[in-house]
């Protein structure tokens, strides 16, 4: 379950995004002008860590950009800051490259393996809860009991796609999405949003 605060955020997450995404070298769009497609939450089983995945359209393509929110800085991170914001309810937040943020790797790692669900997003709103839509819906073809002991490794990125490290296992991530449907490997995890019937593999096992 993920709680989604009715907030003021200053920059807006589009913003920072905007700003950051010409400085990667695996985007080639154009951020001044992107499109949210849709969104997807995991959670953390600690309950300290937001883990956001945006899906974008930059003119002449589309990218997964996963995001975790902290309430403080991720040690040896610093390399993968995408920004600071301030955040209405929650205060000061600092947003990472999700992929060099441990939680999110093993949260990926249960939807690939296990076909953990993403979470179900909710919103309080004049103390009645509800439960807000889905815009991205996934789907994992991992079948798998559990998950192994990871130990994330720094990522690498080369042709648009960021690799991890994670003990046994090495998790491959698409940053620019193949919208035509070809798969990069099994296990896998998809995606769909409103507009694109066809699933998107974000992410694989090497």
């Amino acid at each position: 379950m993920a709680i989604v605060y009715q907030a003021e955020l200053r920059p807006s997450k589009m913003e920072l995004l905007a700003a950051w995404l010409p400085a990667q070298a695996w985007f080639a769009g154009d951020a001044s002008g992107l499109v949210r497609l849709g969104s997807f939450r995991f959670d953390d089983p600690a309950g300290e860590v937001g883990i956001e995945t945006i899906l974008v359209d930059a003119g002449s393509a589309a990218y997964q950009v996963p995001l975790s929110y902290r309430g403080a800085p991720l040690a040896g991170a610093e390399d993968f800051l995408v920004g600071t914001m301030e955040h209405s309810v929650l205060g000061s937040r600092w947003v990472y490259d999700a992929t060099a943020d441990p939680v999110y790797v093993g949260e990926l790692v249960a939807a690939l393996l296990t076909g953990k669900p993403q979470a179900v997003e909710f919103r309080e709103v004049d103390g009645t809860v509800e439960t807000l839509p889905a815009t991205a819906q996934l789907a994992s073809t991992g079948s798998a009991a559990a998950v192994p002991a990871l130990a994330p490794e720094r990522p690498t990125t080369a042709d648009a796609v960021t690799t991890v490290g994670a003990g046994v296992l090495s998790v491959r991530i698409a940053r620019e999405l193949e919208l035509s449907g070809v798969v990069l490997g099994e296990p896998g995890l998809t995606v769909t949003w409103f507009g694109q019937e066809t699933p998107v593999q974000l992410a694989t096992l090497g």
